[in-house]
């Protein structure tokens, strides 16, 4: 039986976790019609051991519905849709926030519901392609530059969406400024390329952002409220710019002047990314007084050890969940971690390599 760091409570806000293993957002496209389902709970269920779980990206807009089959939380069905899932987690034990992603230009027509429209910052095309369950790969379009109406717009929505996952049963959401979508473009000056108030400093490509934010606070609390940040990650054809530290640090200090409960840090090198580096992790910690989760390329001693120093306060797994529904309880009596992923499974719609996985026996 293992003892540690990582299997203690640990208080986040109001709220208690029963250890500090957080498990991290992961895209799965399983909500048919974009409204979450039986399979979804059923899925969060099974790995309701986390001490924190935070659901795949999830659409405050119709706009931001990039990917097929990913969920949505804007309208009635939606939460009553996610409630299934707040309640199965929240049964077993469990804590969980939702993950807000608007995908911004990461996004294909063909995915998107009618009247929705892809938007980003400015009328940047990424490189790169996408799956359409109707014609298979496609390349990514050129994303309408958003009007100031549509920036106006979109905020309101976070915050209604915010809104309705504390109605749905959320413990809180977390932001989805990472990973190239909406939020992250706006940030990086190759993608952001107005000339208006939201564009050309750090402060103005960090204004919409922090307005999100803002709002999301006003809605909801700065307690129920967090943020996912990815520096100098690529994913999403988001290319290095010279002023991502200067960038970061400007936005590590706004968020903690707002108390927001954490800020999740993400490090994709683990799958063949280019690593974070310590400097700006570093300035971030110490920045930013609340909560800080790491995630990306961990192990238990890993884990343990960024603890144990105080390099972080929550650990966060990721692909580790999909095949080990009960990580946590492997992690504590130091059973083998199944080595069997099924990749093609990753984002089909059926219950094959999602909730299939079977927990260990001896």
């Amino acid at each position: 039986m293992h003892t540690s760091e990582l299997f203690s409570k640990y208080t986040l806000g109001d709220i208690e976790l029963k250890n500090r293993i957080v498990m991290a957002p992961m895209t799965r496209c399983r909500a048919i019609g974009n409204i979450p389902n039986d399979l979804i709970a059923t899925y969060y269920k099974q790995r309701s051991g986390a001490g924190l779980i935070i659901t795949e990206g999830t659409s405050p807009s119709p706009n931001g519905l990039g990917y097929c089959r990913i969920p949505g939380l804007f309208n009635e069905a939606q939460v009553e849709g996610w409630k299934k899932t707040t309640n199965a987690v929240h049964a077993e034990g469990g804590k969980i926030f939702v993950q807000l992603m608007h995908t911004g230009r990461i996004s294909h027509s063909l995915n998107l519901p009618e009247g929705a429209k892809a938007l980003a910052p400015s009328a940047v095309q990424p490189a790169g392609q996408m799956w359409t369950d109707q014609e298979g790969m496609k390349d990514f379009e050129v994303p309408n530059a958003m009007s100031s109406e549509e920036l106006t717009e979109t905020i309101k929505e976070f915050a209604h969406s915010a809104e309705l996952a504390v109605k749905a049963g959320f413990d809180g959401v977390e932001l989805h400024a990472a990973n190239g979508y909406l939020l992250e473009q706006f940030i990086s000056p190759i993608s952001n390329q107005r000339t208006d108030n939201y564009g050309g400093s750090i402060e103005n490509r960090c204004r919409f952002i922090l307005e999100v934010v803002d709002n999301v606070i006003q809605s909801i609390g700065a307690n129920k409220t967090s943020i996912r940040l990815s520096p100098f990650g690529v994913a999403s054809d988001m290319p290095h710019y010279p002023e991502i530290e200067e960038t970061y640090t400007y936005l590590a200090e706004q968020l903690n002047e707002r108390g927001i409960i954490y800020i999740h840090l993400v490090d994709h090198s683990a799958m063949g990314a280019p690593a974070v580096p310590f400097s700006i992790k570093n300035t971030i910690h110490s920045k930013f007084k609340n909560t800080l989760i790491l995630t990306g390329g961990y192990n238990l001693e890993t884990a343990e050890a960024d603890l144990k120093s105080g390099y972080t306060d929550l650990v966060g797994f990721g692909r580790q969940f999909i095949n080990n529904p009960d990580l946590v309880n492997r992690f504590i009596n130091g059973f083998p971690l199944s080595e069997n992923l099924d990749f093609n499974a990753f984002y089909s719609a059926s219950e094959q390599g999602y909730t299939d996985y079977p927990v260990y026996s001896e």
